[in-house]
């Protein structure tokens, strides 16, 4: 029997959570050595190749032209402008600074899906993102150390934010004529030539790096980004970008997992009750509520799956 297209859907979505979530385990190898543009520019050329390969495998093309605008906007703003400023942002503040000023993108996706896209602000969807929100605070502050923290870098990750909202939302529209593999394929090429000014730091900082940082940023592009764009892109065709913005509130809970598990980070209990509240938060604005009005087959659309199962 086939999973139903909502089942699919949602395991789209958890693979995209979980891998994003490594990439932070990722990133601390491979930023040690190598500069933020450049390893923001090696992993999109990583992603790039790996996704041009399958396209050519699926016989895949260029996107419609009714996409075109949408997947640029995208590939400039989430795809390259978010990637180097978020890398440069972490050096520049602490781990909890940085995860208190990025997890406002969610937020701001809400906003600008209900301004820009008419989506819909169920009650249930707005009580899960200040659950959510309040569980990414609790995990930011308890991680906020002595690393310091700098005008600088705090404007860098609020950037790195507002690229990471105004991305999804422009995404969005071309995902109603193009397909996920596309719209990540080309997203992910404007980006890297959007990077391409960093070209010549990747080639020195390559030069120098361990053979361990430069597998982590090949992991950085082939799963975190090839992989997981294009789920994250499957889902978000069959839902809102709001209810998408909220499931990624699941990362900071699965950041501190894997930093216990494969770092040895053992996190303390204001850590991981952080963690078990954007897990709920998130399960929350996923909820359906029990009266739902029925829908009939003909009248069905992307946007009404129920979130539960989108």
């Amino acid at each position: 029997m086939n999973a139903s297209p909502s089942r699919l859907a949602a395991g789209a979505a958890t693979v995209t959570v979980v891998l994003w979530a490594s990439a932070f385990v990722s990133i601390r190898s491979a930023g040690a050595a190598y500069a933020p543009g450049a390893l923001a520019l090696g992993r999109l050329l990583a992603g790039a190749l790996t996704l041009g390969a399958i396209c050519l495998v699926r016989r895949e093309g260029l996107p419609p032209r009714s996409a075109w605008r949408g997947t640029a906007i995208s590939g400039v703003l989430w795809f390259g402008v978010y990637m180097v400023v978020l890398n440069w942002g972490e050096r520049q503040v602490d781990a909890g600074t940085a995860a208190l000023v990025v997890n406002i993108g969610p937020v701001l996706i809400a906003l600008l899906g209900s301004r820009l896209l008419g989506d819909a602000m169920p009650p249930r969807l707005l009580a899960g993102m200040a659950v959510s929100f309040a569980g990414a605070v609790t995990v930011g502050l308890s991680m906020s150390g002595d690393g310091g923290s700098s005008v600088l870098g705090v404007v860098l990750c609020l950037l790195a934010a507002m690229a990471y909202a105004a991305g999804v939302v422009a995404q969005k529209p071309a995902l109603g004529s193009a397909s996920p593999l596309q719209v990540t394929t080309w997203g992910c090429l404007v980006g890297a030539l959007t990077c391409l000014p960093f070209a010549g730091q990747l080639v020195r900082d390559a030069a120098h790096a361990p053979v361990s940082a430069t597998l982590n940023m090949l992991y950085l592009g082939v799963f975190p980004t090839a992989l997981a764009f294009t789920t994250w892109a499957y889902a978000l065709a069959r839902t809102t970008a709001s209810r998408m913005g909220a499931t990624t509130y699941a990362v900071p809970a699965l950041v501190v997992l894997m930093s216990w598990l494969f770092l040895g980070e053992v996190p303390g209990l204001l850590t991981l009750a952080g963690g078990v509240l954007c897990l709920a938060g998130v399960a929350v604005s996923r909820s359906r509520s029990r009266r739902t009005a029925p829908v009939t087959a003909a009248t069905t659309t992307p946007e009404q799956v129920p979130a539960a199962e989108s």
